[in-house]
């Protein structure tokens, strides 16, 4: 009976210690900071632990996508949408055209055309706030008056650019 007893105590430590390793590491902007690399400086923050803990965390690799040669970290915020329409011979190619027509007056706004069946759908712009979409929103009423009708504001995961 007391062998027993051991033999579980010793499987149940060695599987949350194999577990504690599987994990992925928590790692904050302070923690990359300060890791040590050969052939690199050594930088030391000192700040008080609350300063440390109000500062965001992310899982190495978490809501990082990668496309080609550009990194973008994807987070809760806001876009404009400026089109939804789910009439299937002609909403894909209104949606379409709305963003070309969108992309010569704003080039350096990012567009999104999608279809959940089913609607075909043209979002704009990454913002963190609903104040900066709402700012985008009054530009594009002010340049597509005949969209006006159809835009509003959505709470959408954003795209922002790593550089």
């Amino acid at each position: 009976m007391k062998s027993f007893v051991f033999l579980f105590l010793l499987l149940s430590i060695t599987s949350r210690l194999s577990a504690q390793e599987g994990a992925e590491v928590i790692q904050t902007i302070f923690d990359s900071l300060e890791k040590s690399e050969r052939g690199k400086g050594n930088v030391v923050i000192r700040q008080p632990a609350l300063v440390r803990a109000l500062v965001g965390s992310r899982r190495h690799g978490e809501n990082v996508e990668k496309n080609d040669d550009e990194a973008f970290l994807k987070l809760p915020g806001y876009r404009t949408q400026v089109f939804s329409g789910n009439n299937q011979r002609m909403s894909k190619e209104e949606a379409f055209e709305k963003e070309r027509e969108i992309r010569i007056l704003f080039p350096d706004v990012s567009t999104y055309v999608s279809y959940m069946a089913p609607f075909w759908k043209l979002r704009v712009g990454d913002f963190r706030t609903s104040e900066e979409a709402d700012r985008l929103l009054r530009r594009l009423t002010e340049a597509f008056p005949t969209y006006g009708k159809e835009m509003y504001i959505v709470k959408e995961e954003i795209r922002i650019p790593l550089h």
